[in-house]
């Protein structure tokens, strides 16, 4: 079959290595004129390491994870260490794979084989299931028609809005937004990733490898704004922050001012019904994005990418039966996923001060006096 994906990070690469390796003809759109590589570090974990395995990248991923003892501190507003939260409170198992996005997204994208296509730059405009195949109005004015259409384009999806409801219809908002942001001039004196607050705010810094992150969480009720909008992302992540300039606080935030790949988006999850219509499917967060903050994203991309192409090959000549087989495989694995809403916001956000100090005095003190960061 013809089949087109839209989306070229974890969960669309994924399905376009599967599906080709099945013989179909594929076509992967990317909205942006590269692969989507920045942000955090991400997790492998549980059932998505054996399917990993199975689609022949485990061991490239072995060679390329990330030591994960890399240690959190919580710092004052001179940057004294108040606290430190021991490591297995952070890790969640030692057999989960840490690796940098950019090097999975580099893995996956070098096992496309041949059947598959990329295409950056380009995005769908329009949209129109015959139940026969499906009509595509490309951004760029072109059109052409496809078998399939695999939405794997993210939280916010326009597969899903083209082909369901508006986003607001499924999307769960958790009360907190996210910001990363490249920090190329921090050189990490230790193996350590300082972290401040103040009440429902928290900025710090992640190191890996040779890189170094500006990370950023603050509380807030849902802001309505143009997500394709890199200046609008800026303008309120330094409202956020304004006024304060106790530790790097203008430091980090003038670094994501600088970034012009700032990654900037809500805490919130995606639930729905059903990922399919007609010829159209959902995989990864654009069917049941788990948040930023659950650590799952990654897995479940892996896991529906590969359920997915294993109920096509089980049914090839009925989509209905194949869809069916693929949420039953599926759904289990995005519900316990989404199961905890906002993995450790209420830890890495207190609301109050007397929350924060509370937060500091669960740890045990550090051991040893540490410089100011």
């Amino acid at each position: 079959m013809r089949i087109l994906i839209s989306g070229a990070g974890i969960a669309g690469l994924s399905t376009a290595i599967n599906l080709g390796a099945d013989g179909h003809d594929v076509t992967v759109l990317e909205r942006a004129g590269h692969l989507r590589v920045n942000g955090s570090p991400i997790d492998i974990r549980g059932d998505a390491i054996e399917i990993a395995d199975k689609m022949g990248v485990l061991g490239q991923i072995r060679d390329l994870r990330i030591d994960m003892s890399e240690r959190v501190q919580f710092v004052d507003s001179s940057g004294a260490v108040v606290a430190e939260p021991p490591l297995d409170q952070i890790n969640d198992s030692p057999n989960d794979i840490e690796i940098p996005r950019e090097d999975l997204a580099t893995i996956l994208h070098d096992q496309l084989g041949p059947s598959a296509q990329l295409r950056f730059g380009e995005s769908i405009a329009e949209l129109d299931d015959d139940d026969r195949g499906v009509n595509i109005r490309f951004t760029s004015g072109a059109a052409d028609r496809y078998d399939l259409v695999v939405g794997a384009d993210g939280m916010h999806s326009a597969v899903r809005r083209l082909t369901f409801e508006p986003e607001q219809q499924f999307l769960r908002h958790l009360g907190f937004y996210v910001a990363l942001a490249a920090l190329p001039d921090y050189t990490p004196v230790d193996r350590t990733n300082p972290m401040y607050n103040y009440p429902g705010h928290m900025t710090g810094i992640a190191a890996f490898n040779d890189k170094a992150l500006a990370v950023f969480m603050f509380r807030s009720p849902w802001i309505d704004y143009d997500y394709h909008d890199l200046t609008a992302q800026k303008q309120i992540l330094v409202d956020a922050f304004a006024g304060h300039t106790e530790w790097r606080v203008p430091e980090l935030v003038d670094a994501a001012v600088q970034d012009p790949e700032l990654y900037f988006d809500s805490v919130s999850q995606i639930h729905m019904s059903s990922w399919h219509r007609g010829r159209v499917v959902l995989v990864g967060d654009a069917a049941h994005c788990a948040s930023n903050l659950s650590g799952r994203g990654t897995s479940l991309a892996l896991t529906g990418a590969w359920f997915l192409a294993q109920a096509l090959r089980d049914h090839p000549g009925d989509v209905t039966e194949a869809w069916q087989q693929y949420e039953h495989d599926q759904r289990p694995h995005a519900t316990r996923s989404q199961a905890t809403a906002a993995p450790g916001g209420e830890r890495l956000v207190p609301a109050t001060q007397d929350q924060i100090d509370a937060r500091n005095r669960s740890f045990s003190p550090t051991t040893e006096k540490r410089d100011s960061i």
